[in-house]
């Protein structure tokens, strides 16, 4: 389940229900999918030909269907990032920055783990969602934030979008923000 790290304060916020409770003040909606319907040559599997990342996209047909019913979604999409990613540090690099969308940015993890960092009210300041296989966030349209991976670089995940091209990032200059 995910956990979330308060920034300033170094508070940890664990627990289904305590997660969700958290995330809702900022209008972030917190799902959790069934991990067990991911086939099992799948599930550490980060480097995924087209085929598996449709079989990936099948599994979670109904959970896919439903959001899409619910929000809006159009088009969707499997992302791998690991250490086998051609310029992975580069799209670190990209991803790692503060920045706004006009449509919410939404990720179910499949396998492996990542974190948002999402800037809260001024009271809370800056904390991070770390996401494991089951975890689905969306973070709302122009909510400062940014995704990265955890410390061990890997992650399948997948994206929802409204926009057929993707999201369009818009660069969030914020001084107080410390990585």
């Amino acid at each position: 389940m995910a956990e979330i790290r308060i920034r300033k304060t170094n508070e940890i916020i664990s627990g289904e229900e305590k997660v969700r409770d958290f995330l809702n003040k900022y209008e972030v909606i917190y799902e959790h999918w069934d991990t067990e319907k991911l086939p099992h040559e799948l599930r550490e599997n980060f480097s995924l030909t087209d085929e598996q990342k449709a079989a990936v996209l099948e599994a979670y047909q109904s959970e896919i269907q439903d959001l899409a019913a619910r929000r809006g979604y159009r088009t969707w999409d499997v992302i791998t990032l690991s250490e086998a990613t051609p310029n992975i540090e580069e799209l670190l690099a990209k991803f790692e920055q503060i920045h706004t969308h006009s449509e919410d940015e939404i990720r179910a993890i499949v396998s492996g783990a990542g974190t948002f960092i999402i800037k809260g009210d001024e009271q809370t300041g800056y904390f991070d969602v770390n996401l494991v296989p089951g975890d689905l966030i969306s973070v709302p349209e122009n909510t400062p934030h940014f995704f990265t991976l955890t410390d061990e670089r890997k992650v399948v995940a997948v994206r929802l979008f409204v926009e057929e091209d993707g999201w369009i990032a818009h660069p969030y200059e914020d001084p107080a923000f410390q990585k």
